[in-house]
C-alpha cells in the first residue's frame, strides 16, 4: 500500500503558535492497476482543539470558532492517525508544504518526505500567472474535480482535496522522484514577483540586478537568481580583480 498511496494534507490554525493546529484535512492519491495516479475516495477531516482561543484573523479565514473545537482532541492524538495511516504512504503533500511541516514533524510522520505541490507549479506551470491553490484550480480547470467537493475554500479537507488533483496532474508530467526533488529545493520562481523589475523572467534582468536578487533574505528569490546565474555561466558574487603584481605583505 504505501508504495502506491500519496496523502495530501492541509491545515486550518488557530493562530501562529507551535500547537495551534484546529483542523487537519486529507486527501488519497493512489497508483491504479492502470499505472495512472488517481485522486481516490480516502480523504476526510478532523477538528482539533488548539487548547487556547483561535484568533479574529484566523477565524475570518475559516471561519471555525472556539465552540466548534471545545470538545475536540488536541493535536497529539489526532496527527499520528492521519499522518501515519495504516499501510502507511509513499509521501504526504501539501500546497505550500513549508506550513504544514511546521506542524507535521517526524515526530508524527515517521519521517514520511513531503511533495510541495506549490513549488511543482512552478516548474511544471511557469506560464500560469498565479500559483496559489485556488488560483491554480480556476486556471487549470482539473479533469474530475467536483465543484461542491472542493468547498467552502480555506477548509482542510476541500483545500486537500483541490490540492490532490493538482499533484495528480503533476504525476502526469513528471515521476515522483523529480517531485520529492524539487520539493527538496526553494522554490524557482518563473518571474519576479515584485518590485521594480516585477513580472519580468529572469532571463531579462541584467548580472548585476541578479547578483542583487541572489543576496535578498527571500530564499526563494535567492534560488531563482542563482539559478539564472548559473545558467549564464555566471556566480551570484563578483570576482574580485587580481591586482597586477603581487605584494609581499
Amino acid at each position: 500500500m504505501a508504495a502506491s498511496r500519496l496523502r495530501v494534507i492541509d491545515l486550518e490554525t488557530a493562530g501562529n503558535g507551535p500547537h495551534d493546529v484546529c483542523e487537519i484535512g486529507w486527501q488519497d492519491v493512489t497508483l491504479g492497476p492502470d499505472g495512472r495516479w488517481r485522486v481516490d475516495e480516502g480523504r476526510g477531516s478532523r477538528l482539533v482543539n488548539p487548547g487556547r482561543p483561535i484568533t479574529p484573523e484566523t477565524m475570518a479565514v475559516h471561519h471555525i470558532i472556539d465552540d466548534d473545537v471545545a470538545g475536540a482532541p488536541f493535536w497529539k492524538a489526532v496527527a499520528g492517525e492521519v499522518l501515519k495511516p495504516e499501510g502507511g504512504v509513499q509521501a504526504l503533500a501539501a500546497h505550500r508544504a513549508a506550513f504544514e511541516q511546521r506542524y507535521c514533524t517526524p515526530r508524527f510522520t515517521g519521517g514520511a518526505p513531503w511533495i510541495c505541490t506549490w513549488k511543482c507549479a512552478l516548474r511544471l506551470w511557469p506560464h500560469l500567472t498565479s500559483f496559489s491553490n485556488q488560483m491554480l484550480r480556476y486556471q487549470r480547470r482539473p479533469e474530475g474535480l467536483v465543484r461542491e467537493l472542493g468547498l467552502p475554500a480555506h477548509r482542510a479537507l476541500p483545500d486537500a482535496y483541490v490540492t490532490a488533483h493538482h499533484l495528480r496532474d503533476m504525476l502526469d508530467e513528471a515521476p515522483l522522484e523529480q517531485l520529492l526533488a524539487w520539493s527538496r529545493e526553494p522554490g524557482l520562481l518563473p518571474r519576479v514577483p515584485a518590485g521594480p523589475e516585477r513580472g519580468k523572467p529572469w532571463n531579462r534582468l541584467g548580472i548585476e540586478t541578479l547578483r542583487a536578487f541572489a543576496q535578498d533574505r527571500d530564499p526563494n528569490l535567492r534560488f531563482s537568481a542563482e539559478t539564472e546565474l548559473r545558467r549564464r555561466g555566471e556566480t551570484a558574487e563578483p570576482t574580485a580583480d587580481e591586482p597586477a603584481q603581487r605584494t609581499l605583505l
